[in-house]
Formats: structure tokens, sequence, C-alpha cells
């Protein structure tokens, strides 16, 4: 009889234990989600009441950090970013072992379509390619002049989800003058740059009517572009920024943005005067003095990175490529290293720095060569502003992406380190999120 007593004790105590154990471990509803760390989550159903992934390291892309962390989405949107786990009711549970959480990466300067037949690559490889950006990261691109007829009907494809992948801003090209000096010149432009002696021009060219100039803006807007694009190599006396002026009024006028391509100083600061919205390059011609990285800083024009073009690629024999895979050209390699000057100068002056990459190549390769390149004259902090708010201000969509507050649009990415002591843990991408939903997960 004692000894019935006892073992009826003994198991009274032990369910008592795990009761108040369970209790210490937070409410458990009955409608609750779990989710095991390794479920293929792009095949798994969003429950109406979302997901939540917890134990997580968060860098917001501000420059904010939670060291332990979870995150609220339901639909598209982020509910709530909070400090400590979080447990809703029906929702889908994530662990997230300790991974560190991001925005979604934004290029804001890529070249998307690749090869001589656009036609042909829409129809056979862009698939791939989007899944490859979605791979690296990328949940944003901005194309800042690809084949028209091809971009557009991808941006459609892509935010109709009839292909995966990332979301497109798409800019189409608009002339300055009647001539730009590169006639009969073929091959990459970077490589044969006439903003550089000997090709810059050393009279004024041409200039085009004013009804040209204003229309072609008119043109690409009733075609659906969000940007105009253009390429400022001032002329001694010429009309390029005057023109550039123009377009810029009329992109005001429509509601658009005007993008532009600057590579000199001379350039960059005359498109600053034609008040630009998104300068795409850093200055990498040419050393800025502190007054004029001053005066770009306080133009509040943002500025794109973009330093990986003038750094060397290299191919399966160990040779310097350029970004065409062709032999490196010798003769602009000061550009690899006057481009992080003037990025370090911009940046303390108070220029909105965003990442691109200005190429065509793989994803994450690019994605590399850019983080190389910003590496040299930026810390850990400094790179995890520019991929994320900073970004997103220069394609004009801070309200809505680059960040992980309440209400911004959930593009999220989980990898596999931690960025902000190693910034090439960006390239461990486990788990990316578009606009709520798990397109790719890696774990």
């Amino acid at each position: 009889m004692m000894k019935k007593i006892i073992l009826t004790l003994i198991l009274s105590l032990t369910i008592a234990a795990c009761s108040e154990e369970a209790a210490e471990q937070g409410p458990v509803t009955a409608d609750s989600v779990p989710s095991p760390i390794m479920t293929n989550l792009t095949t798994a159903a969003i429950p109406e009441n979302g997901f939540v992934i917890n134990n997580v390291k968060i860098l917001d892309g501000m420059g904010g950090v939670i060291e332990h962390g979870s995150i609220v989405v339901q639909g598209d949107r982020i509910i709530s970013v909070n400090d400590g786990d979080s447990n809703v009711a029906g929702a889908l549970t994530i662990d997230a072992e300790g991974r560190t959480l991001m925005p979604g990466y934004i290029d804001a300067h890529r070249h998307i379509i690749t090869g001589a037949n656009p036609a042909d690559w829409l129809e056979n490889q862009a698939e791939t390619d989007m899944q490859a950006f979605l791979e690296a990261g990328f949940t944003t691109l901005l194309s800042a002049g690809d084949a028209p007829d091809q971009i557009l009907e991808l941006r459609r494809m892509t935010a109709e989800g009839n292909i995966l992948g990332p979301r497109i801003v798409a800019a189409q090209f608009t002339g300055l003058a009647a001539a730009n000096g590169m006639a009969g010149i073929e091959g990459d432009p970077a490589r044969f740059d006439n903003a550089r002696p000997p090709l810059r021009a050393t009279e004024a060219m041409p200039a085009l009517p004013e009804e040209v100039v204003r229309g072609q803006v008119q043109a690409l807007f009733d075609r659906g572009f969000d940007a105009a694009k253009n390429v400022i190599n001032v002329s001694p006396g010429g009309p390029e920024e005057e023109a550039l002026s123009m377009i810029v009024e009329e992109t005001q006028r429509l509601g658009i943005r005007t993008i532009t391509h600057a590579v000199t100083v001379i350039d960059t600061l005359a498109a600053m005067r034609a008040g630009v919205d998104q300068l795409v390059h850093t200055p990498h011609i040419g050393m800025l003095t502190l007054d004029e990285a001053q005066q770009i800083a306080d133009s509040n024009i943002p500025m794109t990175s973009t330093l990986g073009i003038f750094v060397p690629f290299f191919d399966e024999n160990n040779e310097p490529i350029f970004r065409d895979e062709l032999p490196f050209p010798w003769d602009t390699i000061s550009s690899a290293g006057q481009g992080p000057v003037n990025a370090r100068l911009l940046w303390e002056a108070g220029v909105v720095y965003g990442f691109g990459t200005d190429t065509r190549y793989e994803p994450s390769l690019t994605l590399k060569h850019e983080l190389k390149s910003l590496f040299l004259v930026f810390s850990e902090q400094d790179i995890l502003r520019i991929m994320g708010q900073n970004a997103a201000i220069n394609i004009a969509m801070e309200d809505e992406i680059g960040t992980l507050e309440a209400g911004k649009i959930a593009d999220l990415v989980l990898v596999d380190g931690d960025p902000e002591a190693d910034i090439f843990d960006l390239l461990n991408v486990d788990l990316v999120i578009k606009n709520g939903q798990f397109v790719v997960d890696k774990r």
C-alpha cells in the first residue's frame, strides 16, 4: 500500500513539473501551426494569420539591430518587428535557429536581359535568370536600360506571377544631344567610354530640337516606363545640361523619374544642377573636392554605387577580365581606386548612397564583387544601410521596401551567419520572402 502511495505521489509531481515547464514556454493554442526548421516553406500553405519567424537576429536596414527577435507577417505586409519571440494564434511559426534576417536585397542599377536576342532570352532564359536573382537574395531590380519590349513584358510577367522573380522598376534611354561621339564604336560602353579622353568631345555636340527632347519623355511614359535614363557627357558649350533640365521638367510633369549616368566630376555636377532624381554611378573620373561632395549632398539627390565595374573579374584561368568577359582594359584601372575614394567623401558629406552593380553577370557573383569594392572604404554597418534603406531611397520606394518596419512590404532575406560581423555572410542566403510569399528555401 505504501509503495502505491509513493508511486502515485511521484507521478503527480512529474505531471505538475511538466505542466509548469510548458507554462514557462508560453501559451500554445490549439490552432497554432508550428513548423520544423527543415520544412520546405516554398511548398507550405501559409495560414490566414500569416507567419512568425522567431529566434532570429534582425538587421532592419536603417542601422537598427535586435540580437534575439522575431517578425510577424500577414498577407504581403510586415505586422510587427519584436524583441524576443512572438506567438500568434493560427500563424505558421518558424524557428530561424539564430540566423540573421534582413530586408530583401535591392539592385538599384542592373541590366537584366542577356544575349544577342532579347525575345529568345525572354522565352527561354528569363525564368531561370529570375530565379537566380531570388536565390541571391534580390527581391527588387531597377532595369537601367534593357530591350524595351522585353523588359516591359518581363515586368508584367513578374508582377502578375507568370514568372517568379524580383519586382522590376523599368527605365528607358533618352538622348541629350544629336550626337555623342561614339559613332562607329562597338562594344561595352564602359570599355570605350566617351567620358574619357581621347573619346570625350572637344567641341560642342549638335543640339536636339526642344520638341524632340521633351517628346521622347512623353513617348516612354506612354509606353509605361517608370523612369527616363540618360547619359550626360558635357561637351564644351554643348546642349547637354539644358536638355537634361528639359527632361527633368517633363518627368516631373508626368510623375516619373529622371535617372542619370554621370561618371566624371564635371558631369555629375551638371546632372546635379539639372535636378535629376538619381545619380546611377559614383563619379570615378576625377577627384571630388570636399566642397563639391558637399554640394552634391546638399542637393538631396541619391547616388548608386556601381564601384565594381572597374575592378577586375577573373576567369577560370585566373586572367583578369572586364564585365564583358574580355581582357581587362588597363587604361581604366584608375577608376577602381578613384570611385571608392569619391564614394567615401560623398558619404561623409551626407549623400544617400545605395547599392547597385551595373552588370549583366550572374547575380550572386556581382553581389560579391560589389561588396568587395564597397568594403574598401565602408564598414559592415555602412554597407548594411547601403543595401537597405539607402537602396530603396535610390529607386524612390523607401515607403514600401528596404527596411524591416510594420506596414512595409514583406520582402525578407534570412542568411546563415552575421553580416554585421562579416559582410560576406550576405552571400549565405537561406530563405527569401517576396511580398510575404516564400520564394526560396535553401536551409
